[in-house]
């Protein structure tokens, strides 16, 4: 993706690097690695690659690690996220983005290590600094986990 804000451009990916200058979160809790397709602030595609080393598997089971569901709404979020703060204007320095809902969630099947999260989100509206989206997390294109989420960008003071 060019660095420039507000394209209606397709652009086909936003490596992590890219990621980490939009989104406040870092590790353990930055739960994109890779936004493989973006339509203007219209919809994204994010992905993580969930491996048995993720902190949460230590206890979200031992015997038997699933991701939790939580986390896959917050993955869906992140990659929504991303998409508001690379949409809005050039000169804009991204501050913090928060949750202000979150509606419809549903999980379909468990997400384990070795699977690859594909995070669909797509804009229903907004309004200023306050979006809405509709979202679907899939692995081997099969529905995981899905939610309607809706955040506020806020500024911050430094």
């Amino acid at each position: 993706m060019n660095d420039s804000r507000g394209s209606s451009e397709k652009s086909k990916s936003i490596d992590i690097a890219q990621i980490m200058k939009l989104l406040p979160h870092r590790y353990p809790f930055l739960l994109v690695d890779r936004i493989i397709e973006m339509d203007g602030d219209r919809s994204a595609v994010g992905i993580k690659n969930v491996t048995y080393n993720e902190q949460f598997f230590q206890g979200h089971f031992p015997s038997h690690p699933v991701m939790p569901g939580v986390l896959l709404i917050e993955g869906m979020a992140q990659t929504a996220g991303a998409l508001c703060v690379a949409n809005l204007e050039e000169n804009y320095e991204p501050n913090l983005v928060y949750f202000m809902g979150i509606d419809k969630a549903r999980f379909r099947r468990p997400v384990m290590p070795g699977d690859t999260v594909h995070y669909h989100m797509e804009k229903i509206r907004n309004r200023g600094r306050v979006w809405r989206f509709r979202g679907q997390a899939k692995v081997d294109g099969r529905v995981v986990a899905e939610s309607e989420i809706s955040a506020m960008i806020v500024e911050t003071e430094e």
